[in-house]
């Protein structure tokens, strides 16, 4: 049995398969209407979320499966006290994989160490969300075409983003990756994820707090929100909110084909007017993810 708690779990070989499969249901989707018929999915999902919960289930319908789980703590025994590990130990004798997010990083690991069924990590705390960094690959895969001998920027709230630091723990591993850290001090990429993970793979990176710096070398820009549920001081969070915000102006500087990423939702981060320019990719990043997760679920399944 496999779970899917770190992207690091995957293979560089692993996330290309998956990312061929997304490609493949994309263009084939009726070869696929069936291959979880009688499969149940639990989404638990003890922190709010709109995209990564729906776009499981929807993966799952798409598949021929059924749903069930909640979208809240307050809708779960947890309310009440029960344990993460007592949970899963029930959920997993009546589904057939689960996709749990959970704002205490590390509470996916224990769900899995105590699950009878494959457990997908959805988000856990500032720390990791592999299926999203499995939906910005497929993004990229397919409008850059590849993931080497590219420049990323990653930009806003590099400190609790685990969105970010998924991503450029996976794109580590590929060749020629330039990374550029757009953040104001205090919300700098994690000293761990330079010195343990990009350091040792090679990678080239630069920190700056000015965004405009790059901005014409960018083959992606993945913008961030500034995120008000991970901070203890709102004086803070009302500081350092609005510390970059992405106009159209700004977008005009970059390459005609790079493309503009969010994991969502958006705040005020990224004008509405960038909406309509061809480098937004950000909504089409979103639909992304539902065929990533279908590729997942059907492997965790082990289902051909």
């Amino acid at each position: 049995m496999r779970h899917l708690i770190d992207i690091l779990e995957l293979s560089v070989e692993e996330i290309d398969e998956l990312v061929a499969v997304a490609n493949d249901i994309i263009a084939n989707p009726e070869k696929y209407q069936e291959k979880c018929r009688h499969k149940k999915l639990a989404t638990l999902f003890f922190e709010p979320s709109t995209r990564t919960r729906l776009s499981f289930e929807a993966a799952m319908y798409e598949l021929g499966g059924n749903v069930l789980g909640f979208s809240e703590a307050q809708s779960s025994s947890s309310a009440k006290g029960e344990s993460v590990a007592d949970t899963i130990k029930v959920v997993s004798s009546y589904a057939d994989i689960i996709a749990m997010r959970h704002p205490k990083e590390g509470a996916p690991m224990v769900a899995s160490m105590k699950s009878d069924v494959p457990v997908i990590n959805a988000g856990d705390g500032g720390h990791n969300h592999p299926t999203q960094t499995l939906t910005d690959l497929l993004t990229i895969n397919r409008e850059i075409g590849h993931f080497d001998n590219i420049t990323i920027g990653f930009c806003g709230d590099l400190k609790f983003g685990r969105t970010v630091h998924s991503l450029a723990s996976a794109l580590s591993r590929y060749e020629n990756v330039k990374m550029i850290f757009i953040s104001p001090e205090e919300l700098r990429i994690p000293e761990h994820i330079l010195k343990e993970t990009l350091e040792p793979a090679g990678i080239e990176y630069v920190e700056t707090t000015d965004l405009m710096q790059y901005m014409g070398e960018l083959d992606v820009l993945y913008m961030t929100r500034v995120q008000k549920e991970r901070f203890f001081n709102e004086a803070d969070y009302i500081r350092l909110k609005d510390s970059y915000i992405l106009d159209l102006e700004k977008v005009h500087c970059m390459k005609e084909d790079a493309c503009v990423l969010h994991p969502l939702p958006r705040v005020n981060e990224i004008a509405i007017e960038v909406d309509e320019d061809p480098r937004a990719k950000y909504f089409i990043q979103a639909k992304c993810g539902k065929y990533i997760r279908m590729a997942l679920i059907l492997k965790l399944l082990e289902i051909k």
